[in-house]
Parts: C-alpha cells; sequence; structure tokens
C-alpha cells in the first residue's frame, strides 16, 4: 500500500460510514462503545477530520486541541460529518510530500503517518457505524488489516496510556494466519508493551509506504526458532484478528493457546 491508497481507503471507509449513520439515525446504540449514541460517534470522527485537516493543511509543528463541534441538529450531523471527511481527503491529496508536521509518534514521514492513521481510524469507526445501523460489516482487504495491526502493536500501545502491562514479564504472540509474515511478539511488563515482528520464514508482511519508516514497521526479530516459546499465541484471519484486538468483534473466531489470563487481559484493558 502507498499513501494514495490509504487516501482512498480512508474516502470509501468514511463514505460508509456517514452512510451507515444515516441509517441508524443519531440515536443508535453503539455497541463497542456503550457509552455512546450515533451522535456521539460522528461528532468525534468529525472533530478528528478536521482536526487532522488542520494540521496537514497547516504544517503546524505542536500539538492542538481538537476543536469543539458546533451545535448540530439532527438533520445537519451526517452532512456535517461528510463535509469534514471530505475535506481530510483532499488535505491529504493535495499535501506536499516532503509534509513537515507534528505526529503522534516520531516518523520521516507526516504525511504517511496521517493518511494511515485516519485511514485506520476511520476504518475502525465504519465497522462501528454499521454495527449500530444493524447492517453487514463491509470486508477489509488483508493487506490492510495486516498493517492495522502492526499500527496498533508497534505503535498506538508503545504510547504511556496503553494499560496493557503485568506484574511479571510476559510475551504474547500475535499471528495473522492468511498474510505471510504477519507475525508479532509483544513483550508486556510494568512498562508500555514492545512488540517486535517475529518472522522465522523471513516473509515480510505487504507494508504500506509508512511502514518503510522507523516507527510503523516493527523490527524483526532474529531470534532462533528454538528459543522458548511466547506465554500465550493468539492467531486469526487478519480481518477478525485487527477488529478483535481493537475490541469491535468478539474473540470466538480466534484461536487462544497457552496462558489464557494474558488473552483476558487484552479483552480487559487493550481498549484504545
Amino acid at each position: 500500500m502507498e499513501i494514495t491508497e490509504f487516501v482512498e481507503t480512508l474516502r470509501l471507509d468514511g463514505g460508509l460510514l456517514a452512510d451507515a449513520a444515516q441509517e441508524a439515525g443519531p440515536d443508535a446504540a453503539v455497541p463497542a462503545c456503550p457509552e455512546w449514541r450515533m451522535r456521539d460517534l460522528v461528532v468525534h470522527i468529525g472533530r478528528v477530520h478536521r482536526w487532522s485537516t488542520e494540521i496537514v493543511t497547516q504544517g503546524l509543528e505542536q500539538p492542538i486541541r481538537p476543536a469543539e463541534a458546533p451545535e448540530l441538529t439532527d438533520d445537519q450531523l451526517v452532512p456535517w460529518l461528510r463535509e469534514g471527511h471530505h475535506q481530510l481527503v483532499l488535505a491529504l491529496h493535495g499535501a506536499p510530500r516532503d509534509l513537515a508536521a507534528w505526529t503522534i509518534l516520531p516518523t520521516d514521514s507526516p504525511l504517511a503517518f496521517w493518511a494511515r492513521r485516519q485511514a485506520h481510524e476511520t476504518s475502525v469507526h465504519r465497522v462501528d457505524a454499521q454495527q449500530a445501523a444493524g447492517t453487514s460489516l463491509t470486508p477489509l482487504p488483508s493487506a490492510f488489516a495486516a498493517d492495522g495491526i502492526d499500527e496498533l502493536l508497534v505503535g498506538i500501545h508503545s504510547l504511556e496510556r496503553s494499560k496493557l502491562r503485568t506484574d511479571v514479564p510476559r510475551t504474547v504472540r500475535v499471528r495473522a494466519t492468511d498474510v505471510p509474515g504477519a507475525d508479532w511478539t509483544v513483550h508486556l511488563s510494568d512498562a508500555p508493551p514492545h512488540a517486535i515482528r517475529t518472522t522465522p520464514e523471513a516473509a515480510p508482511i505487504p507494508t504500506p509506504e509508512a511502514a518503510r519508516i522507523p516507527e510503523a514497521g516493527a523490527p524483526v526479530d532474529k531470534t532462533p526458532a528454538d528459543a522458548k516459546p511466547a506465554d500465550c499465541t493468539i492467531e486469526g484471519r487478519a480481518e477478525e484478528l485487527y477488529l478483535a484486538l481493537w475490541n469491535r468483534l468478539p474473540w470466538d473466531t480466534l484461536t487462544v493457546t497457552g496462558e489464557q489470563a494474558l488473552a483476558e487481559l487484552w479483552r480487559e484493558k487493550g481498549g484504545i
């Protein structure tokens, strides 16, 4: 995947999100976020899209808070969402390749970072909207899902805010069974998790342009194959694994071996 492909995924999933929001109505419950109604979801993603657009278009090099949403009637919610999403797509399409801007994680390419981050942000919340509307989930390409797992494990859960902590060091192996090389080992401790890609067969996962920069592609673990196995292994198809790790799908489609308590920890504390 290249930057343009991330932006195209963002464009498609943003439209699907808005369609589902329109169908569900503003008072529909959002199953994965019990405290939210559809109105809350729309306001959240609308604010995030506008926040990202401001960072990209103005080349802001210091963090800012998302602007508050205006007072919106029920009829204004979805058009407001569509407008903010459209402006973000235009901003990413029109931004220079050498964009200089603040990012959540260190990066050599802020443009690649924001295209990737907003594609996954929008895809996950598109799932929320479709679940709230009671419609079938639009399938995710396996390569995109594998990239999202990489971003989640290597990037997002490396931040201090991650609640995935253990008193005694433990390891969790995460493997997408349908994407060659989509295999990670997550080291848990009382510090933020540290994930490395473990690919004994040396088959790289289909990495996006963003994953060619240091923070987005996990370092490859060259540990011998006969090294101590992980304390827990979580396996499944990339799409199901991606959405389960984001707590958007139940884990009954995944295979969990080893210490079940570590999988339970993830279900309880892995939400972002």
